[in-house]
């Protein structure tokens, strides 16, 4: 049976517990050996001989060693297997969650958060049984027969024959049944995925399916996803089954055909006693690593399966490159330089050409999907331009490193994402090494120390999964005590007022102004309040820059914004 060659690279890392796995199966393959000698000559001196216990006790005695050092050998052996286990599926792990981080959120906002989690956690779990039972399996597989024929071969060239005959049909038979089993657990993979990923989704959902009344359907809905999981899981079974059931009969009637031959010959007198019960003994020892490889493969087939969809991430090029810069100030300007996008066939954004200015506010307008957030993502370098370049100054975002330009950067987006953990490490993310004292004073700038200090534990305070213990206000002031905290010169903002009720609305506005002043702003702007502001309006529409000006100028002269302006004042919230 194949290793896969990715898994088999993950484990050149622990090439040392290998080697010591690889010993341990030869001894243990040698021990076998020594216990059937041993033990057919203890029963042909007893039976035959009739040797009395106690001349029989030094041989008790080393028969009972060999079994106690076999016995200590598994042992060690298991506890190797599950070092290289534990190992290579941390490593695996930390490498997949470095490259999902890598890969940003313009991967997973394509993903099914469900999905990954599973690969996560289930996923590498699942490559467990692989890397701890088969492969080792494998290696007692490939060297205990052998072992058994060398020392069998020299005593009994029929048998070693038989052995080498009927041997190779068991892993016959495994390939032909694996071909069955890999498509199925296959299904049975991406099966677990849909419905990891269904029921998260569900879970997020849940309070709309009450309100909306849906809850029952999505129940059924549930019910026939987790029917459709439990079908391809007993079809798997049952595959794994009738494997053990044919391996079992193989191995059996091989072990019989020996027995066969061994008795004939022992019949007629071509066989001493002590030697035919030394092969006899022997005959199931040389078969059970076949067996045994049988059904240790069925149960890592899954956790192939699941190292597809691992890989099948791993694989994909990650935006870095090699030897960016490190060290990066912002002096002067960003250039926007013919920029273009796309979302698959969908074109984002066409040849856009601007500037931002140090110590600028820009504003960005246009109707959904104009193409202002995709601008604002690729300032964070979570996406990178198909067409054209963004400067910092004179240098290319692209040659800078990512870690060392968000440095430069803060964000504060209209829905900003509050973690499962207390109010004082939330606004900590933005700069884990500021005192208390600093983020009390960010807190303050951001108007929601007022309201942490009336909570029960205060700063400490845990605050739910995505805030849920927190209003949208509260939320929102979290993320621009964020901002205040990490006080970056380059400052991206989503207005973040929309919804609110007008004293908090006016309450995070004073606040984010205050958080612009002596910085480089660029706003993706839906109040008119916030666009007369701006030091300069750059109008979008269908991925082109249509026009761009000052609040006034572009009412004289404009197409496009007048009629923005007048929706809104006609009673059209949001720009």
């Amino acid at each position: 049976m194949k290793v896969d060659k990715r898994i088999y690279n993950e484990l050149k890392s622990q090439r040392l517990l290998l080697v010591l796995t690889g010993l341990l199966s030869i001894i243990i393959g040698i021990l076998i050996v020594l216990q059937a000698r041993y033990f057919s000559k203890i029963v042909n001196l007893a039976f035959l001989n009739h040797y009395s216990l106690k001349q029989l006790s030094p041989l008790i005695t080393l028969l009972a060693l060999i079994v106690a050092i076999r016995a200590l050998a598994l042992y060690i052996n298991s506890i190797l297997t599950t070092s290289i286990s534990i190992n290579t599926r941390n490593s695996l792990r930390k490498r997949l969650l470095r490259k999902i981080i890598s890969l940003g959120p313009s991967f997973t906002s394509k993903e099914l958060t469900g999905e990954l989690t599973t690969i996560l956690t289930e996923g590498i779990e699942k490559l467990d049984p692989y890397i701890r039972e088969y492969i080792p399996q494998l290696i007692l597989t490939a060297v205990i027969p052998v072992i058994v024929l060398f020392f069998l071969f020299p005593r009994d060239f029929y048998t070693g024959l038989i052995f080498i005959i009927t041997a190779p049909l068991i892993p016959f038979f495994m390939y032909l049944i694996g071909l069955a089993a890999e498509k199925i657990t296959r299904k049975q993979w991406k099966t677990l995925s849909k419905m990891s990923a269904y029921l998260l989704d569900v879970i997020q959902g849940l309070t709309t399916l009450k309100v909306l009344n849906r809850s029952k359907e999505e129940k059924e809905r549930l019910k026939r996803t987790v029917e459709e999981f439990r079908k391809t899981t007993i079809s798997v079974l049952k595959i794994a089954f009738i494997s053990a059931l044919t391996l079992e009969l193989i191995a059996t009637l091989s072990t019989a055909i020996v027995a066969v031959e061994i008795g004939l010959r022992l019949l007629y007198g071509k066989l001493a006693f002590e030697q035919a019960f030394f092969i006899l003994l022997l005959a199931p020892e040389f078969y059970t690593p076949f067996r045994q490889l049988g059904a240790k493969f069925h149960s890592g087939m899954a956790g192939v399966e699941a190292a597809n969809r691992i890989y099948e991430i791993l694989s994909i090029k990650t935006p870095e490159e090699p030897k960016l810069l490190k060290n990066v100030e912002f002096n002067e300007r960003i250039i926007f330089k013919d920029v273009s996008f796309s979302y698959g066939d969908r074109e984002a954004l066409r040849g856009i050409n601007f500037e931002l200015g140090k110590g600028e506010k820009i504003a960005l307008v246009g109707p959904t999907g104009a193409g202002k957030s995709t601008i604002a993502s690729l300032l964070l370098k979570f996406i990178k331009p198909e067409r054209g370049e963004i400067y910092v100054d004179s240098i290319p975002l692209s040659k800078i490193s990512t870690d060392a330009w968000r440095k430069l950067v803060s964000w504060v987006p209209q829905s900003p994402y509050i973690f499962n953990t207390t109010i004082m490490e939330n606004i900590l993310i933005a700069r884990p090494d500021a005192s208390f004292e600093e983020v009390v004073e960010a807190a303050k700038a951001a108007h929601a120390h007022e309201f942490i200090i009336e909570l029960e534990e205060g700063y400490e305070t845990i605050v739910g999964e995505r805030g849920s213990r927190l209003s949208g206000g509260q939320a929102q002031r979290i993320a621009i005590a964020r901002a205040f905290l990490k006080n970056s010169p380059i400052l991206i903002l989503d207005e973040a007022t929309a919804n609110l009720d007008p004293e908090i609305e006016n309450m995070i506005t004073e606040a984010t102004y205050r958080l612009m002043q002596s910085k480089t702003a660029l706003i993706i702007a839906h109040k008119l309040g916030t666009v007369i502001r701006a030091d300069r309006i750059v109008v979008l529409d269908n991925g082109k820059i249509v026009e761009q000006g000052t609040h006034d100028e572009l009412l004289k002269g404009g197409k496009l914004y007048p009629g923005l302006v007048k929706k809104y004042r006609g009673g059209h919230e949001n720009l």
